[in-house]
């Protein structure tokens, strides 16, 4: 079974919280932070509800699911505070992550400031060579992220990862987690040739170092170095990009965890896709979503198409008129699926829906018409 699923809260009860809120989604892996990715506040972990969340992870079917760092974490930095809090800190961060069960914590290398990039791999290096030899102990891989490439950060090119594992001494633990909006936005072309961009981070860092892919589509043009995420099939990339990184077989086995932004128009009351994207991308969407759900996106290619719309064409001219338009982005700033759903409610498309389940269809609208033909 492909192993998908989505960032989860790890709030409350801990594990067992987390495990139900990704079944709610219909997921078979999740990924989690065991505490808030901003700070360095932790629960002990005796209060994580550890075997209770596994106890429902056997339930649910999910027998694989990654922790990530927090951001706070720069290994990368020259100031001896933050380097050393970085260093203690995600020695703490692994050991929770072995208390858990949990093979793989995916990491942001880190950035160098005010220095250069020669100082950030070596510094991060350092760095993981530090905290790998005072964690021994345990089982547990740190997934350098593939990362965007926005001010200092590194890890925006397969050069860089490559770079920073020949400096770790204990390096058969570090792993990589590729990011989907993170390498497009980083100059890569999956969505244009997702074999050449594999073997090419085959030859440089090698693909059985992969543990998890991050799924998100962009909102930016390839090699922006912005890192923004956006739905599925709402972005650059696409849906039927990300799908064949999912079906892709030199990926085969590995966690797909989706980091897309909860949407609405109440900020407070957004919800995520992830049921919706999750049943798409494993493509079991008739069995997750009924037959309503494909009844409704009929209706809903139907009524686009009245109004002259194509999926990829309406979303990819929807960026580029924002981003190349200045008065147009100040006077409407919305992002494709507003304007879709604002559309749809206009004209009562499907009146009778929420918010939410509204655009979940607009998110399979994006996806394409061969979904009700494969339905």
């Amino acid at each position: 079974m492909l192993k998908i699923g989505s960032h989860v809260s790890f709030s409350n009860k801990g594990l067992l919280t987390a495990t139900q809120e990704a079944r709610s989604y219909g997921s078979s892996s999740f990924m989690i932070y065991t505490g808030a990715p901003q700070n360095t506040r932790r629960k002990p972990i005796e209060e994580l509800y550890i075997e209770e969340g596994k106890e429902a992870m056997g339930v649910a079917g999910i027998d694989e699911i990654v922790v990530h760092a927090p951001y706070i974490i720069n290994l990368g930095s020259y100031k001896d505070n933050t380097y050393d809090l970085a260093v203690r800190f995600l020695q703490d961060e692994i050991r929770r992550t072995h208390a858990i069960g949990v093979r793989n914590i995916v990491l942001h290398p880190g950035a160098y400031t005010d220095k250069d990039a020669e100082y950030g791999i070596a510094r991060i290096a350092e760095g993981l060579n530090e905290v790998l030899s005072g964690t021994s102990e345990t089982e547990v891989n740190i997934a350098l992220e593939t990362m965007a490439g926005k001010g200092t950060e590194i890890g925006r090119s397969f050069e860089e990862l490559a770079a920073i594992i020949d400096k770790v001494q204990e390096n058969d633990r570090l792993t990589i987690c590729m990011d989907t909006c993170h390498m497009h936005d980083a100059g890569y072309d999956l969505a244009g040739d997702l074999d050449g961009v594999l073997e090419q981070f085959d030859r440089i860092v090698g693909l059985d170092r992969v543990a998890v892919v991050h799924l998100n589509d962009t909102k930016n043009p390839r090699g922006a170095g912005k890192d923004r995420h956006t739905p599925v099939g709402s972005g650059y990339l696409g849906y039927e990009a990300i799908k064949r990184v999912v079906d892709h077989e030199g990926l085969a086995g590995r966690p797909f965890i989706l980091e897309t932004p909860w949407i609405g128009k109440d900020s407070k009351q957004s919800r995520p896709m992830y049921e919706v994207e999750i049943a798409l991308l494993r493509g079991d969407a008739m069995e997750r979503l009924g037959e309503g759900f494909f009844d409704h996106l009929e209706r809903l290619h139907h009524f686009y198409s009245k109004h002259e719309l194509d999926p990829r064409t309406y979303v990819l001219g929807t960026w580029e008129t924002l981003k190349t338009d200045a008065k147009a982005k100040k006077a409407d700033p919305r992002e494709p699926m507003e304007r879709l759903y604002d559309l749809a409610v206009e004209h009562q498309a499907l009146p009778d829906l929420t918010e939410e389940e509204l655009n979940q269809r607009i998110t399979g609208w994006l996806a394409g018409k061969q979904l009700l033909v494969n339905a």
